[in-house]
Parts: structure tokens; sequence; C-alpha cells
């Protein structure tokens, strides 16, 4: 600073005119000391703090703390000697010239600026600084409830181009595609993002509805993260069937190809667990398509003939440890074309197929029919029938339907008013029933059940048959003893030779 002395030369000047002289000279020496900021200093006061911008307004420096990992410049007009670039350390505080420590974490870019100078203004004259954002850190955010991996996660702020590029926030939406999507109980209208704010402990909290969002393609508010902010996905309180299936075809859901373990009990043909992945379950699993039950059922071999398709249960279970249970109408599907009724899977669903009460002949081919029913399933039917042996028949074929595709009974030797029913139950136990026929009946449990796979139809011979081999066993033995055997009869004889039946002497 130069040294100024003012000097009042002439003293026989008027007593009124020494004030005013006195104050312009004050004037003069105060514009020496303290110069108006040239053209080029004000081009790179404006210059030296860019503000690092995203693709919201709400991103601009005024919203960015800084905080450890950030690499700024700190930039003192005039004495480069004291400027620099920094990365601030863990805990926010760095070393700077002539003053030592100080910290800024958590300031803005404006707080930093001015704590910055205030810290210089005792050793520095009127000090003009500006701080400006080389590179940010990755922001650190936490992500909790129904979503398929949840966890703290790292995400690093993209950058776009020039020499002083602007800077892009992950958003909401990008930090549940990382946890690997939301599960398909999420309550995405009540997404709770948990945000610190002023001293330590205080928190904001704000609710964002991401269904409106995947509606309508607005939100309300910016949906740009900060580090530290903590997401919660709540449990919705109900499964919607239409909304679960828009959101499992979202980007912020698995995607179809990711497999899903899941459970397959009850009145299916292989219970037990199995992987599921989009496709054709029967044919190709890399074609395009989406785990739903359907597939989990043909996965675990088709339905049963007793099978209550429109009590379907799925057992899901929550983030917090319970489950959820909600049922689904496959008869529904299959009637209407409902395909919100064959909802998606998520990993660890249990799917429950009941027992029907009543079984429907109106609905047996229907069924049969389905993609999700086995297309044949393989009987024995052996005795006095035209072609014994295996027969391959339709799923939910009747026992009379059965007999006529092994051609009906031999007419000269069977007994046509009843036949024995074979049964090898899951437990081990084989269960032997006498049914005596009606073919003037439709399907019902007592004269014309429904045959299921593996079953074996023992048609017997008449008590004439009966006296005629006698008598012919007699008269003939050694012809009996050199006959062969036909296929069937030869099942026949093991049967009765195990015990499972008897057959007249």
């Amino acid at each position: 600073m130069k040294q100024i002395t003012l000097y009042i030369a002439n003293a026989s000047l008027p007593r009124q005119i020494v004030p005013l002289l006195t104050g312009l000279s004050l004037l003069a020496i105060a514009g020496v000391a303290s110069p108006q900021p040239t053209v080029a200093q004000e081009q790179i006061a404006q210059n030296a703090a860019p503000p690092p911008s995203g693709a919201n307004s709400s991103n601009a420096t005024g919203t960015y703390t800084l905080g450890g990992g950030d690499n700024i410049r700190v930039d003192i007009f005039d004495l480069p000697q004291l400027s620099g670039n920094y990365q601030i350390p863990a805990g926010g505080v760095i070393q700077l010239p002539l003053i030592g420590s100080i910290s800024i974490q958590g300031l803005t870019l404006e707080e930093a600026t001015t704590a910055i100078s205030n810290a210089y203004a005792p050793v520095l004259k009127r000090p003009q600084i500006t701080v400006s954002l080389q590179a940010t850190r990755p922001l650190n955010v936490w992500i909790s409830g129904e979503v398929n991996r949840p966890g703290s996660y790292s995400i690093p702020l993209s950058s776009g181009a020039g020499n002083v590029p602007s800077v892009q926030f992950p958003t909401l939406v990008q930090a549940i595609e990382r946890a690997q999507g939301v599960t398909q109980i999420a309550d995405i209208r009540r997404v709770e993002v948990r945000r610190r704010a002023g001293g330590v402990g205080q928190a904001q909290v704000i609710t964002f509805d991401l269904w409106q969002y995947l509606q309508t393609g607005t939100v309300s508010a910016d949906i740009t993260l900060r580090d530290g902010d903590a997401i919660f996905i709540p449990t919705a309180p109900a499964v919607n069937l239409a909304e679960a299936r828009q959101i499992a075809i979202s980007t912020f859901a698995p995607p179809p190809s990711q497999a899903r373990t899941v459970a397959v009990v009850g009145e299916v043909t292989r219970p037990g667990r199995y992987v599921v992945v989009g496709g054709d379950t029967l044919s190709a699993q890399s074609v395009q398509g989406l785990p739903t039950v359907t597939r989990a059922i043909q996965l675990a071999g088709g339905l049963k003939p007793q099978a209550d398709i429109r009590q379907v249960q799925v057992r899901r279970p929550t983030s917090a440890g319970s489950e959820q249970i909600f049922s689904v109408n496959l008869w529904q599907l299959l009637e209407s074309g409902d395909v919100n009724q064959d909802t998606i899977l998520q990993d660890g669903d249990t799917i429950i197929i009941p027992t029907a009460a009543e079984i429907n002949p109106a609905e047996i081919s229907a069924i049969a029919d389905a993609s999700f029913s086995p297309a044949k399933i393989q009987i024995n039917v052996v005795g006095e029938i035209v072609r014994p042996g295996l027969v391959e028949v339709p799923t939910n074929t009747s026992l009379n339907q059965a007999l006529m595709a092994a051609g009906g009974f031999n007419s000269s030797r069977a007994k046509k008013s009843s036949v024995e029913l074979l049964r090898l139950n899951f437990d081990g136990t084989v269960s032997r029933r006498i049914i005596q026929l009606d073919f003037t009946q439709g399907i019902n449990e007592q004269t014309n059940p429904l045959v299921r796979n593996q079953d074996i139809i023992v048609v017997r011979r008449s008590a004439t048959a009966g006296v005629v081999d006698t008598v012919n066993l007699i008269l003939n033995p050694t012809a009996a003893l050199l006959a062969v055997p036909s296929t069937g009869n030869a099942l026949l004889s093991l049967l009765n030779s195990l015990g499972l039946i008897r057959l007249p002497k």
C-alpha cells in the first residue's frame, strides 16, 4: 500500500473551505487505498466458480454440499502463490496458507467461499476469494425395504463434456436399479428419502410417488439424490395384480431373465422347488416372456385333475420377515384372458394348488387344453381288453374314455359290469378300488372317475370265460403251458403274484 501525506499549503484560505478540502482529500486516499476491480478482475470472479449443474435446476451449487473426497480449487485474486487445488479429506478440514486449518464439511460452495474469506480477513485486506468444484466424490446412499438387494451403494456422479463439465446427479430410480429393482409387493406410491438437514441427528423426510412417475412421466418434486440419502420403500398393504404387472415390466424392477427360485405344492404332478425364468418353459427358456405362475406350474409337471384353479394361492415373503398371501384365478385367465391373474413371481414365492371340492365336467376339457396342464399321461389297461398294455391319453381323461382308448372290452370274455383301479399314491402305498361301470354317466368319482398318470385298470374275465378256460386247461394242459401270454396278461399275472389282485382259479 502506498503512503500518502496530505499537506494544506495555503493557510490563508478561508476557514470554511478547509473542511471541504480535507473531505475531498480523504476520498482520494480511499480511492487509492482500495482500487476498484478491473474488467479482467470481474471476469475472473465470475468465471472462477462455475456451478456444477445437472439435468435439474436444483442441482446448482447452492444445494451441493462439500465433503470428504471432493476436489476443489481456492483462488485468491492477485495472489497466485496462495491459490491452489485441494482434495477434501475425511472430516472436511483442509490446510490453507497463512491461516492453517479450516473446516468446510457440509458447506455449499458459497458458504465455503464466505468461511475462507472470513478466515483470511485478519491477514489480507479485503480478500477476493472464489471456491470452485473440480471433481465430485461418489454419493453414498442407503437403500432398504422392498428392494431385491438392500444395502449401501456408492454412486459416482457423471460429468458432461467441455472444459468446465457439468455434473449429473443420480436419480432415485437409478439408485433403485442398482439395488436390482423393487419387489412385487413394494408400495411405490410412498417411497421415502431421508436427507440430512441442519444439525447433527436432524433429517428431512421427502416422500415420492413413483407410481405417478410410471403412469405420467411427471413428478411433483426433484428426485435427484444427495450424499448420505437413505431410501426406504415400504411394503404395500395389499397386492394389486394389475399394478404388480406394470411394476414388473418397468426399468426399476428385476429383468425378466433373472431367475427366481419358487416352491410349487399341492395338486401338481411333481411338487417341489423350481428355478423359474422368462420364456416358454415347455420349449426354450431363452425366448421372451415373464416368469409367471403358469410357468412354474409347467415346470412342476402340470396340474392334476383334482386341481382347483380358481383358488391358486401365492405366499410371498416381505422385507420385514412376514408374508403376504393372495389368490389368483387361473380359470378367469382361461375364460376371459385376464393376464393379470397369471401374476409375475419373485424369488421365494410359494405357489399352492388346492384340491377342488367338486369337479365340473364342463370345465375339464378347457383345463386339459391349457398350457399349464400336462399334454399326455400314461396308464396301463390289462386283462380282457382289445389292446392291453400301456396307453397314452390326454390329461383329465375319465375311466370310460381310457377303456375306449385301449380298444374297449374283449366282448366274449370281459366282465363288463366292473373294473379294478390300482393307483400308486405319493406316500408309496397302492390303493385298490372296484368301480361299478355306468357308461351313461359323466365324470364322477363313483362310476367314472378321472384317471391319473401311471394308473392301472384291470378288466377281469367273466364267469363264463373262467369256466371255459378251466375246461380247456383240463382237456389240454400242454397247450396252456406252451401258450405265450400277452403283455397285458403278463402284467396281470405279475400283479396276481404280488398279491395286489386275486385272479380266479
